[in-house]
C-alpha cells in the first residue's frame, strides 16, 4: 500500500465517523472514540512504525491533499460536533461520546495536520492551518512554534519547553501564557524591523483573536449559546493536548551552554521520540519529532521514526496518561531523561579522536562533535526531584559514551550546585 494511502487509512476513518455523528446518526461518535482509543492501543503492538519512502516514490502532491482534506474536515467537524450537542439531536451519553472523540480527534489528529500546513511554504497551506488553530482560539501558537519553539527549544528561551521536574500541571499554565506573551513579542519585533508599530494591521495576533472570536460567533449563530459553551471546551482540551505533546516530547532535555557561551546547536537528542505502528500515521507522523526539528519544512511522509534517537517507552497517547500522574510519570521520565543529558555532556567532554589515515580531509564539525570542548548545562529554572528509581534507558546513539566525571568539569559554584542536584537525584 503506498504511504500516504496508509496514513489516509488510518486518519480519514475517524473523522468520517465523527461528521456522521453529528450529522446523522450519534452511534457514530462511540465507533470513533473506540477508534481513537482502544484500536490505537492495540493496532500499535501489531503493526509496525512507519518508514520513510523510498526517494524514487512520488508522494506528492497526495501528502498535501490528505492535509487539506483533514484540515477542512476539522473546520466542518467544528460546526457538526457543536450544533449537535447543543441541539440535542444527539441522546446524553451519545453527546457525551461524540464531545470526548472529538477533542480526542482535534489533539490526535488536527494539531499534528495543522503543525504540517505551517510550515509549508505555500501560502495557501500556512493559512489552512493556521485556520485550523484560530478556530479553537489557539491561532498565537503558529507564531510561537514558528518564531520561537523551533529556535529556542531547550532553552528558558523556551515557554514550551518543560523545566526539569516540572509537573505537567504547573507546566500547562506557564506555556500557555507564556506561548501566547513570546508569540507577540516576536511578531512585534519582526514588525519593528520593518519599522512598523505594534498594533500595525500586519501584525497575525489580529487574525489570531478576531478569528476565534469569530468562530465563537459563528457556532453561536449556528447553535445557540450552548455551541459556543461545546466550542469553548472543545478549545480548551485540545489547547491542552498540544501543550501536552510538547510537555512529553521535550521533558527533560535541554541545551548545554559551551565554554564559549554558545548555546548548544539543536541535535537529535534534545526531543523525544515515539515510533509506533498505529499513532504515527495517526499522528501525521509527528512522533517522530527528532527529525522534524532537524528538519522542520520536510513533509511528514519523509520524516525517518526508526533514526537512533531518545526514545519513548510507549506511545504518544499513552504517555499523555501517563504524564497526568505526575509521581509516576517523573519515576518513569526522570532517569531517562537525565541519561541523555549526561550522554551529552560526555560526549562534548570526550577528547577529538584522530581522523583514520584514509579519510576524506576534514571539514568544520558542529559543536555537538565529539571534538567540541567541555561544557556546562544551561542554568535553567528548577530542579531534579530528591529521589528517582534507577533503571532509565539510553538511546543506542550514546550508550558507548562515557559517563562525565566532576573532575572533567569546571569548578564554578552554579556548575557544581547543578551537578550535586544531578547527583543527588539518582544516588
Amino acid at each position: 500500500m503506498p504511504v500516504i494511502a496508509r496514513y489516509a487509512a488510518i486518519t480519514v476513518p475517524p473523522l468520517l465517523l465523527l461528521i456522521l455523528a453529528g450529522t446523522a446518526w450519534g452511534g457514530f461518535a462511540w465507533v470513533a472514540l473506540l477508534w481513537l482509543t482502544l484500536v490505537a492501543a492495540v493496532a500499535d503492538k501489531l503493526l509496525e512504525p512507519p518508514s520513510a519512502p523510498e526517494a524514487e516514490e512520488i508522494t506528492e502532491p497526495w501528502s498535501d491533499t490528505l492535509s487539506v482534506g483533514l484540515a477542512i474536515g476539522h473546520l466542518l467537524l467544528v460546526i457538526s460536533t457543536t450544533g449537535a450537542i447543543a441541539s440535542g439531536a444527539v441522546g446524553l451519553w451519545q453527546g457525551v461520546a461524540l464531545f470526548l472523540a472529538t477533542a480526542s480527534f482535534m489533539g490526535q489528529v488536527s494539531h499534528p495536520n495543522a503543525h504540517e500546513l505551517i510550515h509549508r511554504s505555500a501560502a495557501p497551506l500556512r493559512a489552512l492551518g493556521a485556520a485550523v488553530y484560530t478556530s479553537i482560539g489557539f491561532g498565537h501558537h503558529v507564531s510561537a512554534h514558528r518564531l520561537v519553539h523551533h529556535r529556542n527549544v531547550g532553552t528558558s528561551d523556551d515557554p514550551n519547553t518543560p523545566l526539569p521536574g516540572e509537573s505537567f500541571y504547573a507546566y500547562l499554565p506557564r506555556a500557555w501564557h507564556g506561548s501566547f506573551e513570546a508569540g507577540i513579542m516576536a511578531e512585534i519585533d519582526k514588525l519593528e524591523r520593518r519599522e512598523r508599530g505594534p498594533n500595525h494591521v500586519t501584525n497575525p495576533y489580529w487574525i489570531w483573536l478576531g478569528g476565534a472570536a469569530a468562530t465563537l460567533i459563528l457556532v453561536t449563530v449556528l447553535g445557540g449559546p450552548f455551541a459556543a459553551v461545546v466550542l469553548l471546551g472543545l478549545a480548551g482540551l485540545t489547547g491542552a493536548q498540544i501543550l501536552m505533546s510538547d510537555y512529553i516530547q521535550h521533558y527533560g532535555l535541554q541545551r548545554l551552554i559551551l565554554p564559549t557561551g554558545r548555546i548548544e546547536p539543536l541535535a537529535a537528542h534534545h526531543s523525544w521520540n515515539a515510533p509506533k505502528g498505529f499513532s504515527s500515521y495517526l499522528m501525521m507522523n509527528a512522533p517522530a519529532h527528532s527529525e522534524h526539528h532537524l528538519h522542520p519544512d520536510r513533509p511528514y511522509e519523509r520524516l525517518d521514526p526508526q533514526a537512533d534517537v531518545p526514545t519513548l517507552p510507549f506511545s504518544m497517547p499513552v504517555m499523555a496518561m501517563i504524564a497526568l500522574v505526575p509521581g509516576i510519570w517523573h519515576r518513569m521520565m526522570d532517569k531517562r531523561a537525565l541519561k541523555v543529558m549526561e550522554a551529552a555532556e560526555a560526549r562534548h567532554a570526550a577528547p577529538p579522536q584522530p581522523a583514520p589515515a584514509t579519510a576524506a580531509p576534514a571539514t568544520s564539525a558542529p559543536a555537538t562533535s565529539a571534538t567540541a570542548a567541555p561544557h556546562r548545562p544551561a542554568a535553567m529554572p528548577g530542579a531534579m526531584p530528591a529521589a528517582m528509581p534507577a533503571g532509565g534507558t539510553i538511546p543506542a546513539a550514546v550508550t558507548r559514551l562515557p559517563d562525565p566525571r566532576p573532575a572533567d568539569l569546571p569548578d564554578d559554584p552554579e556548575t557544581m550546585a547543578l551537578l550535586a542536584q544531578i547527583r543527588a537525584a539518582t544516588s
